[in-house]
């Protein structure tokens, strides 16, 4: 099984459209995919998929409450069929909360003797609902800084996928989630693995080269560099769909460069996979 977020310090729509187009290429490819938002912005997974929700409604099931314990229905009756087959857990508003409602759960569980971990709520989730059993693929896109949202996420998932602006800012944001991921083992106990970066938006200017240098030598696997593809991108979050449908669906005219991006999240799809050990059921359409 692999799981994974997407992780950058500064969050924004390179973030999200990442795990959108990673999800549908998985997807594509034959595998069960679940995304699961927990990004708090409008500018989410839930919005650019586009299912009928509303993430303002505070009397349906949404994801807190199966994260505090209370839910009002089955895991499983949270999902949304979206691009390709994805299942989309949607966002929520009362993820803002979050923080306030694991902490009473957690004061509750200690004046009746009871160990409580905030950050472990997902994994729970996810384990008690057996979704290792149902789907091939996880993904979770997290909030973009630090606390409950994205520790929870961690947890669950292990692993990050980081998509890199190749500039100055860019490389301390990296150096600041390096430092994120050191003191969450640290304090929790888990291992988190850095599966791949992935420089997007990239111009190949001099200082960008030289950016790329330095990441390849520290370590970092980086399979694929995707270029400058602003156009493509605002069609997308437009539209509300994957690169892949707005290609196929609303580009008039093929672009070869925009075609070769989507090979690229392929061919980083397929990275993740060998990486999880997963095999690619069938051809993709």
């Amino acid at each position: 099984m692999l799981t994974y977020t997407p992780v950058s310090e500064a969050g924004g729509v390179g973030k999200t459209t990442t795990a959108a187009t990673l999800a549908v290429s998985h997807a594509r490819a034959g595998h069960d995919v679940l995304a699961i938002d927990m990004d708090t912005q409008n500018g989410s997974l839930t919005y650019l998929f586009g299912p009928e929700y509303d993430r303002g409604d505070t009397q349906i099931d949404n994801l807190v409450r199966h994260l505090v314990g209370r839910p009002k229905g089955s895991f499983q009756d949270l999902a949304h069929e979206v691009e390709h087959g994805v299942d989309l857990i949607p966002s929520h508003n009362m993820l803002e909360d979050l923080h306030e409602f694991l902490l009473n759960e957690k004061n509750q569980a200690e004046k009746l003797g009871e160990s409580y971990s905030m950050y472990h709520q997902l994994h729970r989730v996810l384990r008690e609902t057996n979704v290792r059993d149902e789907y091939d693929v996880v993904i979770v896109d997290s909030a973009g800084k630090a606390g409950p949202i994205l520790y929870n996420a961690l947890v669950a998932v292990r692993n990050v996928v980081i998509p890199f602006e190749a500039t100055a800012k860019g490389q301390e944001s990296i150096e600041g989630l390096d430092d994120l991921v050191e003191g969450l083992e640290s304090s929790i106990g888990v291992d988190v693995g850095v599966l791949a970066v992935v420089p997007i938006g990239y111009k190949n200017t001099r200082d960008q080269r030289e950016i790329l240098g330095e990441l390849r030598e520290s370590g970092f696997s980086v399979p694929v560099v995707i270029g400058e593809r602003g156009s493509m991108m605002e069609g997308c979050w437009k539209q509300q769909c994957s690169p892949y449908t707005y290609v196929e669906q609303y580009r008039d005219r093929k672009r070869d460069y925009e075609l070769d991006t989507l090979d690229q999240f392929d061919d980083l799809a397929r990275h993740l996979e060998r990486e999880a050990g997963l095999e690619t059921p069938e051809v993709m359409a």
